[in-house]
Formats: C-alpha cells, sequence, structure tokens
C-alpha cells in the first residue's frame, strides 16, 4: 500500500478529501476525491489514488486532479478520474484520461409498462433480448457496412442511424452531443481500426456492457420525476455499451504513439502510461479527431442497439414501441474528453475535460443541454451491478463550478475479474438472483462470475456521497428485473 494511501489524504469534508501537491515534487495542482469514510477504505486497497495524484503532473492542467467515489485503479489515469487543461497555456490531452472502450456510456428509456402489467412476460423478453441482441467478445450484429459507409458512420453518429430507419430525431436530441461530436475525421483513424468495427454496430459486446429490464422502485424528487414522466412502478431499460473493438484499437493506436511526445513536448510525468501532448500540436489534434469518430461509432451503436430493443418488445407485447411509451430519457458518455468553456479566476477559458469513468452532470441553463432539459438540467444516468440498483439523477451548477460539469458513473469495481473468478461460484450466484426475482442470461459463465454484485461498491453508496456532495441530484432509483450480459 503507497504513502499516499496510509497518511496524505486530507479531510476537507465528509465528502470531500485533498492529496496536497507537497505529497510529490512535481504536482501542479492538488488531487481531490469524492467519498465518504466507508468508501474511502475500499478506494485504498489498489494504487488508484497514487494515479490521481500522477495526473496532477500534466502540463496546463487546471484546479484539481479529481477522483468521482466510483474510483479504481486503470491504465494511466484511474477509472472515475476527471481532468482538465487549460488549451492556451499549454494543456495537454491523453488518450489515457478518456481509456480504451472511448465513449463507453448509458441510454436510459422509459416505458408506459408497469411491472404488474408485464410481470409474466419478463423471461420471455429476457430470453428475446438475448437472442436478438447480439452479445459476447468479438460479437457481430446484423447491421454490416462497408467501409465507404462505416466512415459515414464515424462522422454522423447516431444521425446515421436515425436516417436508416433505427430511431427518430427524438431519440437525437435526447442524446449528448445530439448523437454526433462535430470535428471527426475518419482519416485519423487506422485501417486495423476500421476491420474491427465494421461488423459490430449494433452489438452489446463483453464484459460490464449490458441490457437491464428494470422497474423504479423508488422516487425522490417529485417534481423532476412528473417533468420526466416517471412513477413508482414503472419500467424502464438501460443499455450500456460503447465503441467496441473500434474504439479500442483508435485508443490502443494512440496510446503508443503519444509516449514518443513526452519526449518531443519536454513533458514529464511520473508514468509513461500518460502519454500526452499538447490539445493544439498535431498530435493532438490528429488524437481528438480520431478519438471523436470512436465516440460517433458508440453513439451509433446505442442507437442500434435501442432500435432491436424497440423491435423484441414490439414482437413480444405485440405493440408499437410508440404506443409503449418506449422513449429515450437520455444517452451519457462516460469514457470522453470534450472542450468545454469554464470560468477560471474570472476569466472564460477553453478547457479539455476528460472524463474516464465520469459522467458528464450540467446544471440547470447550460447551454449544451436540449430546450426540454434547460429547466431541469441534464439527465444523469448511474447504473449499478445485476444485482442491486440503478438511478437516474440530474446535473447542478455546483456540478460544473467545482468538477468540471462532472459526476460518478457506476458503482465502481472492488474486485479484479481474476479474484472474481477464484472467490465466486456461478450456481450460487444465479440463485441468489433468482430469489430477488432477477433473470439473467449471458454468453458466458465467465461473464456472471466477474460481473457478479459483490465485485463492485454498493451503488447506493456512491450515489449517495455525489448527491450530498452536490454535484448531482437525485431523482429515482430503479432495480432489476431482466438482465442481458455479454
Amino acid at each position: 500500500m503507497s504513502e499516499v494511501q496510509e497518511c496524505h489524504l486530507e479531510k476537507i469534508d465528509d465528502y470531500r478529501w485533498r492529496i496536497p501537491k507537497s505529497y510529490k515534487g512535481g504536482m501542479r495542482v492538488p488531487g481531490i476525491i469524492y467519498a465518504d469514510e466507508k468508501l474511502l477504505k475500499d478506494i485504498r486497497q489498489d494504487k488508484a489514488v497514487e494515479q490521481v495524484a500522477n495526473v496532477a503532473f500534466l502540463p496546463g492542467i487546471v484546479n484539481a486532479s479529481l477522483a468521482m467515489p466510483d474510483i479504481h485503479w486503470g491504465y494511466g489515469f484511474c477509472i472515475g478520474g476527471v481532468a482538465a487543461t487549460d488549451i492556451e497555456n499549454g494543456g495537454v490531452i491523453s488518450p489515457a484520461g478518456v481509456g480504451y472502450d472511448i465513449n463507453c456510456g448509458v441510454r436510459m428509456l422509459k416505458t408506459s409498462l408497469f411491472y404488474n402489467e408485464i410481470k409474466d412476460k419478463i423471461k420471455d423478453l429476457t430470453y428475446a433480448l438475448f437472442n436478438d441482441v447480439p452479445s459476447g467478445v468479438g460479437s457481430k450484429g446484423d447491421i454490416r457496412v462497408g467501409v465507404k459507409e462505416e466512415k459515414e458512420i464515424l462522422v454522423k453518429g447516431a444521425a446515421w442511424a436515425v436516417a436508416k430507419g433505427y430511431g427518430t430525431q427524438d431519440d437525437l436530441e435526447c442524446t449528448e452531443e445530439f448523437g454526433a461530436m462535430q470535428g471527426a475525421d475518419p482519416q485519423a483513424v487506422s485501417e486495423r481500426a476500421y476491420e474491427r468495427g465494421k461488423a459490430q454496430s449494433g452489438t452489446l459486446g463483453s464484459g460490464n456492457h449490458f441490457l437491464e429490464i428494470q422497474v423504479i422502485d423508488q422516487l425522490y424528487d417529485s417534481e423532476l420525476c412528473d417533468t420526466f414522466g416517471l412513477n413508482l412502478g414503472q419500467v424502464t431499460i438501460m443499455i450500456h455499451s460503447g465503441s467496441r473493438g473500434l474504439g479500442y484499437q483508435v485508443c490502443d493506436d494512440y496510446v503508443r504513439s503519444m509516449v514518443h511526445c513526452l519526449q518531443k513536448y519536454n513533458i514529464s510525468v511520473p508514468d509513461r502510461q500518460l502519454g500526452c501532448a499538447p490539445v493544439n500540436s498535431p498530435e493532438g489534434k490528429e488524437y481528438l479527431a480520431a478519438m471523436k469518430c470512436a465516440a460517433n461509432y458508440a453513439w451509433a451503436n446505442r442507437q442500434c442497439l435501442m432500435h432491436l430493443t424497440r423491435g423484441v418488445f414490439e414482437r413480444v407485447l405485440n405493440k408499437s414501441w410508440q404506443k409503449m411509451g418506449m422513449e429515450l430519457i437520455y444517452d451519457v458518455a462516460h469514457n470522453i474528453a470534450k472542450i468545454e468553456k469554464y470560468n477560471i479566476d474570472g476569466k472564460e477559458k477553453s478547457l479539455c475535460v476528460h472524463r474516464k469513468g465520469a459522467t458528464r452532470a450540467f446544471g440547470p441553463g447550460n447551454p449544451a443541454l436540449p430546450a426540454r432539459y434547460k429547466k431541469t438540467g441534464q439527465p444523469v444516468i448511474i447504473p449499478g451491478d445485476m444485482g442491486r440498483n440503478s438511478y437516474l439523477l440530474v446535473g447542478t451548477k455546483k456540478a460544473e463550478e467545482e468538477t468540471f460539469g462532472s459526476t460518478c458513473h457506476g458503482a465502481g469495481r472492488l474486485k479484479s475479474r481474476t479474484a472474481a473468478s477464484r472467490s465466486i461460484n456461478v450456481g450460487v450466484l444465479l440463485k441468489d438472483l433468482e430469489s430477488k426475482g432477477i433473470m439473467v442470461k449471458a454468453s458466458g459463465r465467465d461473464t456472471l462470475v466477474e460481473e457478479a454484485p459483490q465485485v463492485y461498491k454498493d451503488v447506493n453508496e456512491v450515489v449517495n456521497v455525489v448527491h450530498n456532495a452536490g454535484i448531482s441530484k437525485r431523482v429515482c432509483r430503479m432495480r432489476p428485473l431482466g438482465v442481458i450480459k455479454g
């Protein structure tokens, strides 16, 4: 266990802890971790806190190196890490601050269905979703495109899917960035990345990716619930996936090349995994253009997954998705870098905001939000594990002031996949989930063990921290009914 984890966390209040700049020579800003005493004990079990300190070395970093309560060890940056760099002051962009699954994210649909109406159909719906939505490592879907059309997806994102009949304009309005970041350049993406992505549109993937039928079991803010059209017992759906093999390859390509930028631009960091380049450099611009391609691919992917999901519900329940009120509440990214404007020391500055395992959480009135969410703030979707809860929250002005409009993205792992495989019996796990009324289908028994509830922090505790810290506000809570895992 490292010294910073033992000795150098200063308590700011019940939900914030500081790593002082004095911890390591070369830290440009302090580190700040959002957690309570209980979660802090779990956080200290790996080297994620050390990674928060390492990120504080990045040129141009502003205010602090931040970590959300779902923090755990990752590549270079911790997962749950947030860092903003000042572009005009030598600020850098780092592929490690985005991660390998670029724009891994989650979308939440509401329905007009209630649990009592469809409780006898949960098994049928779960099996049908498992059959119709490709999942698992290397999974390939029916939505296949040539290189020319794949390049179109990388530029148009979810709008490509909608133009193909896989959704509506309302879906785009309820998607972060309206489903596509401007400035994507397909020329910045390698042939290997194209090869890996061409058959994976509309596929769930593996690991912690999931498709989940849920029911609302608790309301926290009746006014917001009324605004969103949400009630106790109402059925919702969450889809969690990303940019699949294409995004992984984009990250891998640029992680390798940016290591060389450390020497070229005379950048000193304590971990070579923090390879980076000034945002305004040729290398920085090229990575950003490639990252946007992968992000747009992910938004198209989740749009296609939602289309497949609507189709399953139509077939099993013999109604149109419109009559079942299967409307998108929002789609959020949680592995991405964005150029955003913030007031820093009285001046408006353009910052490169890295969110790795962190969700954008803009407050009411933010100009980036669609008209329907201007008064409420941005919907924030925080999934848990397949045995507990998931949450809908909204962003806050406080998040914009403190965390560059960011909050947590999920529960956060407690155990590695290897440790889970050693300690969890799949038969016992399935019986436990069944006793809770949760139907689970997965492409492999290994996935079930590696994604068992006990390998994650309790999402209820994690959400409690971000709510009480004021960086997002609880709206309602869901529990799982039927789960499809990769």
